[in-house]
């Protein structure tokens, strides 16, 4: 019986936002892999533990949930007046599939920090103490990110006290901007309207907003759906029924987006888009414990990514909360209490969030100059991450 050798890959382990994901530097990862295809998805597949019929990822990297079932590559950038490139590829728990159709807004909060750290960041860029401007292109969907990431004598600042709901630890707060996460020459509402009617088989239609920004997301109201806006991860994910019929929604939503041309294209789409339902701020009790009051927020916010209930919020769906609650007549805009508005407090499973956006109306058309949220980052372990290899 022949037996393939381990390999060892230089690696970084890393938590940024709610995320955890495994990072890279596009030069260390085997030449076959440093290319887009099918040696690379096999790669990442073998290092975070995936396909597992069992959905444990015992064998591999993942942490068997959408928030931690990410891998990272960085490289320095190819394009002008940006430091560095971000490719985020979500991984499949149980089928064998990387979906690189969107990026992941948590983790962006950590590619500043690991790119300083490995050298990908112009030293003269890095003060000895103060604040580190990187600026980030988003390969995944074309786009520019801006992390302010805090140094310290010449290093990373990664402890602190800015605390994130969702994450056990306080930790330093890095302010991430997008900016122009829908580009002036691209349509914000993919149908041209801001709230339209999803027909879903077998259970009628159901309004909803379509917004591409920050990433493709869904939005309807929870009253319409039965829910109230205040559910945690069990109260959906316990479910199939539940979590299959947010799936037909995310399908009829994704064709009338001009995503997908047919219901099967979902199944190999599960990264984008996101389906997320709002109510109007109602106070509950978070996950950790923690009471929200309705004064707290200004609205409640749930949403699914990779087919369950977030534990917390996606980095990027918190972007397109940002920019719809920013735009009179949206879903989420009239959930927080209409008007134009360029902040929103929102109630997730864990806690809290606010983010804000700036919108502006030009000859009819919205158009989000850029839009704004706090995150924190760490680096939790670094060496090299062993596979056989005959992996890829």
């Amino acid at each position: 019986m022949s037996r393939a050798p381990q390999i060892k890959i230089p690696a970084t382990y890393m938590r940024g936002g709610t995320s955890k994901g495994v990072f890279f530097s596009l030069m260390d990862l085997p030449r076959a892999c440093q290319v887009a295809g099918e040696a690379r998805d096999n790669m990442l597949l073998r290092v975070i533990g995936s396909p597992d019929p069992y959905g444990k990822q015992t064998d591999g990297m993942g942490g068997a949930t959408s928030s931690t079932s990410k891998t990272v590559i960085v490289a320095k950038s190819s394009q002008a007046d940006h430091d560095v490139d971000y490719l985020f590829g979500q991984v499949a728990i149980d089928r064998p599939f990387v979906d690189w159709s969107g990026n992941c807004g948590n983790l962006t909060a950590a590619v500043g920090s690991f790119a300083i750290m490995s050298g990908l960041v112009d030293t003269a860029k890095i003060p000895e103490n103060g604040v580190c401007t990187v600026r980030i292109w988003q390969q995944n969907i074309g786009k520019t990110i801006v992390a302010q990431v805090p140094i310290a004598n010449g290093e990373v600042q990664e402890t602190g006290d800015f605390e994130l709901d969702g994450v056990t630890f306080p930790a330093a707060e890095v302010p991430v901007e997008f900016i122009e996460p829908v580009d002036p020459n691209e349509v914000m509402f993919p149908t041209g309207n801001l709230v339209d009617h999803l027909e879903i088989p077998n259970q009628g239609t159901l309004p909803a907003t379509l917004i591409n920004a920050g990433i493709p997301t869904i939005f309807i109201n929870a009253q319409d759906i039965g829910y109230q806006g205040t559910e945690l991860q069990d109260d959906i994910n316990s479910s199939p029924e539940k979590l299959a019929f947010f799936e037909q929604i995310r399908t009829a939503g994704a064709l009338q987006m001009g995503l997908i041309s047919h219901p099967d294209e979902a199944k190999t789409r599960q990264h984008t888009p996101k389906v997320a339902f709002v109510a109007p701020a109602s106070g509950y009790i978070a996950s950790s414990g923690k009471e929200v009051a309705a004064t707290d927020i200004d609205i409640n916010v749930r949403a699914l990514s990779m087919g369950k209930l977030h534990h917390a919020m996606m980095g990027t769906a918190a972007v397109a909360i940002a920019c719809a609650s920013a735009i009179p007549g949206t879903l989420v805009n009239i959930a927080a209490g209409g008007g134009k508005r360029e902040a929103v407090i929102f109630g997730h499973p864990s806690g809290t969030l606010k983010v804000g956006a700036r919108a502006v109306n030009q000859d009819g058309q919205w158009r989000v100059e850029k839009a704004i949220m706090s995150r924190s980052a760490r680096l939790l372990m670094e060496g090299r991450v062993a596979i056989p290899a005959d992996s890829f």
